[in-house]
């Protein structure tokens, strides 16, 4: 089970917020083979006022800047699938809200099987029983 948080520069847009959950949901089963049932989204907004880089507020800055975080289980995703995940969310999310500064990011977290679960139920268990 994928567990991603967005969070955004900017005031809360539910609209957005919906549109950008379905594209990284759909995103994430295509090139990290997982499931969308069982991918969860959580979007979050932040002032740009105090979202800072390099000590300065991306007000003061006049860009807008993004920071994927997506949970997978360790060694259910390849090299070649992650650098991919990375390039086309990248791409997506600078699409989507223009005017990115560079250092917007992507962190895709590998989890231990045992430490990870849904459903009061560990990964370890779902995977090898």
């Amino acid at each position: 089970m994928p567990g991603i948080t967005l969070t955004l520069s900017g005031a809360p847009n539910p609209a957005l917020a919906s549109r950008l959950s379905n594209e990284l949901t759909q995103l994430t089963a295509r090139v990290l083979d997982k499931q969308p049932s069982q991918t969860m989204v959580i979007v979050q907004f932040v002032d740009p006022g105090l979202w800072y880089i390099d000590s300065e507020s991306l007000e003061s800055l006049g860009l807008n800047s993004f920071r994927l975080e997506v949970t997978v289980t360790d060694e259910t995703t390849t090299l070649a699938q992650k650098k991919r995940y990375q390039r086309e969310s990248y791409d997506l999310l600078s699409e989507s809200i223009g005017n990115m500064h560079p250092h917007s990011n992507v962190h895709i977290i590998d989890v231990r099987a045992a430490a990870y679960g849904y459903g009061g139920v560990p990964q370890a268990e779902r995977l090898w029983g």
